[in-house]
Order: structure tokens, then C-alpha cells, then sequence
């Protein structure tokens, strides 16, 4: 289907809400834009944009009719494909209790082309090999993925230098680009059932006007980008840089708080909880979000094998941008930002990587 020209997002979303999914859409609470439900447009931060910087983020009014000009929020995709908790099972005396699977219909309206090559990689890390994770294939599937390609890309981002944006190509089933003057989105569709809800949305036809202005938003945005990194080699020079010294430099502003792992999109790690209710009787075994600065992630032997801050680093950059091609063919970064913008003392890895020997 060629891409079409669509006036407002409220048929799209009656119809999605209509066919049983819980839109997620992006929506600013509390000073920030976070994913959460809605069931209408104007529920959409109009007007609002972001300012992104290493350990800075402020949302402010552009004073406009756009929904979508801010860069990536904290929230990716990852939460509702890996929750941050879930109970494995549950035991009740001698009874063990599974729960049943949690697969909620999710639209989410919003993502980026970076989260979408992050779900892909995700994909390769559940999906693949030989023990693909059940749970996170009903999650996956029960998604429906509507991305809007980026006009403004924050002062963190460096998609361009992962090949990942700012405009979606894959993994889509609608991808839409904010135009205005007047104010309107080009739509296309990605896959069958994509395809088929926009051909019941009301739309008008895309002149070569409409499609020249989306390729300027994208060709606009991919010219702003506020990092970069040398991507030509990078694997190898990660790798031999285990002995650095820069390691030790950034570890002494590290706090090893975790951050940069819990708003990455890609990073996958867990562990398992046991907790136990004596005057029920019960005991639960959980799974949550873990990450590689934890000092009890790596403990072996009743001691961490990382005990420093500079281990734990070296691990989490080499792994994400060294390791990962070993184990999965790709990179493990898709230039999101978001790792700097959320660190609390602005640690920049792209400046990290361009200072490693």
C-alpha cells in the first residue's frame, strides 16, 4: 500500500482500541514523557519538546501543534516485551502454581526507529538459539507496532552513527511522519495488518509534496544529530583496550547506580528473587531487571568476580559494543542516548569510546 496522508490520529486510535489493544502512547507527567495509556489524541504532549544533555533532561513548550518533537523518552519498548518483575511460579504448600501468561494486545503508538532496532536485537537475544523464551515471543506478538519517524533528535542521540534512524525502514506495522503546515502525518504501512487498519482510517491521497516533506523531516534530522561515534572498527578496538587506564578514569565518577542498564533498550539482564510468607504459607520465586554494575551480579564463590567500578564498566561497553557481535551478530547499541541522558553524573559513552586507546 503507498503511504497515504492521514488528518488526525483519533480514527487510528478508536480503531486499534476498537480491535482489543491498550494504546500506549507517549504522555508528559511529572516533567517527563513516559508511555502510558490513552484513549484519545488530545491526551498526546502537544507542543511539548525535550532538551537532552549528558545527565540532563527538561521538557518544555514549543508552543506548536506537533505530538511528537521530542527525542527518546526513558521508556523503550523493553518494558512491555521484559517486564521489570514477573512471577515465575508460586509455592502454596505442596502445590506449585504457575501463572497464567501474561501477553496483554498492546498498541504502541510512538516508538522510534532506534527502539525498533532495539526490539530487533532483543529478538535475536530471546528468540534465537537454541532455548528461545516462550513468554517473550506471546509478549512480542501481541504487539502492534506504530513508530513515528524523528524530526528532533535530542542532544544525545546518535542513530545515524548505528545505522538505526532517525527514519524507520523495518519492524513497523504503521510508520507515520509528522508534517505540518498544515499540520498532518504521512502513513505507511509496514505489514499486512498494518496495512489493513489503514485502509479503514480516513486518508487522502500523497502528493510528491507530502512525501518530499517527510524526507526533508528525516533528512533534517539525521543532519542534527547531537553525537556521534566511529563506528569503522569499533570491535576490535574495545577489545583491546581491556588494559586501559581510561577504564579507571571513569569508574572514579561512576556511582555503578545502574541507570544507563535500566533505561537501555537492549540490555536484558535478570535475576531471580525467592520470598517467603510464613503466615500464608506461601513462598514465590520472581524475576526482575538485574544489570552487570551490580556488585552481586558476577558473585561466584561468594565474592563478585567484577568487585571494581572500572570492571563493571569495561564490561557493560565492551559487552554492548565488542562482545554482543560475537554473541549476536550485531551491536548491542542503537545510538538511543538515553544511557547519557540518564546518568546522574553525564557520563558520555560516546565520549568514553572515542578517548579508549
Amino acid at each position: 500500500m503507498e503511504a497515504v496522508v492521514i488528518r488526525s490520529l483519533e480514527p487510528l486510535i478508536a480503531e486499534l482500541r476498537a480491535r482489543g489493544f491498550a494504546v500506549m502512547a507517549p504522555k508528559a507527567r511529572d516533567g517527563v514523557v513516559r508511555m502510558d495509556e490513552i484513549s484519545s489524541e488530545a491526551e498526546l504532549p502537544k507542543g511539548k519538546g525535550d532538551e537532552q544533555a549528558p545527565g540532563r533532561y527538561r521538557l518544555n513548550d514549543r508552543g506548536d501543534d506537533m505530538l511528537f518533537d521530542f527525542a527518546a523518552s526513558p521508556d523503550s519498548a523493553k518494558r512491555f516485551t521484559q517486564p521489570p518483575r514477573r512471577t515465575l511460579f508460586r509455592m502454596r504448600g505442596e502445590t506449585v502454581e504457575e501463572p497464567e501468561p501474561d501477553a496483554p494486545r498492546i498498541a504502541l503508538l510512538g516508538i522510534r526507529a532506534c527502539d525498533l532496532a532495539a526490539l530487533a536485537v532483543q529478538d535475536r537475544v530471546f528468540l534465537g538459539g537454541r532455548h528461545p523464551d516462550p513468554d517473550y515471543r506471546r509478549r512480542r506478538e501481541a504487539l502492534f507496532l506504530v513508530a513515528v519517524n524523528c524530526a528532533v533528535p535530542g542532544g544525545t542521540c546518535f542513530c545515524v552513527s548505528m545505522g538505526t534512524g532517525p527514519r524507520a525502514t523495518t519492524g513497523f506495522d504503521l510508520a507515520l511522519t509528522e508534517l505540518s503546515g498544515p499540520h498532518r502525518f504521512l502513513a505507511e504501512a509496514g505489514s499486512d495488518r498494518g496495512a489493513e487498519i489503514l485502509a479503514g482510517l480516513p486518508r487522502d491521497h500523497a502528493d510528491s509534496g507530502d512525501v518530499a516533506a517527510a524526507e526533508d523531516v528525516s533528512r533534517t534530522a539525521a543532519e542534527h544529530m547531537g553525537r556521534r561515534v566511529e563506528t569503522e572498527g569499533i570491535k576490535q578496538r574495545v577489545a583491546d583496550a581491556h588494559g586501559s587506564p581510561r577504564w579507571q578514569q571513569v569508574a572514579s565518577r561512576c556511582l555503578t547506580c545502574a541507570n544507563c542498564t535500566m533505561v537501555c533498550p537492549t540490555c536484558f539482564c535478570t535475576t531471580v528473587e525467592d520470598s517467603t510468607d510464613l503466615t500464608e504459607g506461601v513462598a514465590e520465586r520472581t524475576e526482575r531487571w538485574d544489570s552487570c554494575f551490580t556488585l552481586g551480579f558476577s558473585e561466584l564463590g561468594g565474592a563478585p568476580v567484577r568487585g571494581s567500578g572500572a570492571a563493571r564498566y569495561r564490561q557493560w561497553l565492551t559487552h554492548k559494543f565488542s562482545t554482543w557481535y560475537d554473541q549476536f551478530g550485531t551491536s548491542g547499541c542503537v545510538g538511543c542516548g538515553r544511557c547519557i541522558t540518564w546518568c546522574p553524573v553525564g557520563i558520555d559513552v560516546t565520549e568514553e569510546l572515542a578517548n579508549l586507546p
